[in-house]
């Protein structure tokens, strides 16, 4: 039975991966990538490049850095594509591989954020396959064991309820970007 539950979980998010999402993500050009619909929000930046007020802190170890705040402004600023998929690689797939799957250590302050598309969407894929490869491995127990403390307020919950909410995450930023690339797509249809 297990195996038929990891198989769903799995097909949750590897159609939408195969069939939609990772297709849409082809032929995405460097300036598409860091490009900000309304003309300023958050993005990847040279680390020595003017920052917009909605930015306060800004994270990576490398050339390029990413754009946040906190305490997050409100509404909410615009995120480019580049920062949607640190955020999947960083904060959804990647902390939970870790944690979970024995994957590598990631976190924002000492990760090397791409400033082309090519790099980012070659850590976005990695990420990827590794959460892909940790789901694929669970056993019966292990879905319905608590996923302890690495997740905080939700140790208690079990590892089925985080893969659920890890795929959701994806197939919502995904769609994000897919949007993105639709009004790249018509940004002078705008104007």
């Amino acid at each position: 039975m297990a195996r038929d539950v990891v198989k769903e979980l799995l097909e949750q998010v590897t159609w939408h991966w195969e069939n939609q999402a990772r297709p849409r993500l082809e032929g995405l050009t460097d300036e598409e990538y860091r490009w900000l619909p309304t003309g300023e929000g958050w993005t990847v930046r040279r680390r020595d490049a003017e920052v917009p007020e909605s930015v306060n802190l800004q994270a990576g170890t490398g050339e390029w850095l990413l754009d946040y705040g906190h305490p997050e402004p409100t509404p909410a600023p615009i995120t480019s594509i580049a920062w949607r998929i640190a955020h999947l690689v960083i904060a959804c797939f990647g902390p939970r591989t870790h944690s979970h799957f024995g994957g590598p250590r990631v976190h924002w302050e000492d990760w090397d954020f791409p400033g082309t598309a090519a790099g980012g969407l070659e850590q976005l894929d990695e990420a990827y396959r590794n959460w892909v490869a940790g789901v694929q491995d669970l056993s019966e127990d292990a879905l319905w064991a608590p996923v302890g403390a690495a997740e905080g307020p939700w140790a208690e919950s079990p590892m089925i309820s985080l893969v659920l909410h890890i795929h959701r995450e994806a197939i919502h930023h995904l769609a994000e970007i897919a949007l993105l690339r639709d009004l790249w797509a018509h940004r002078e249809a705008a104007d």
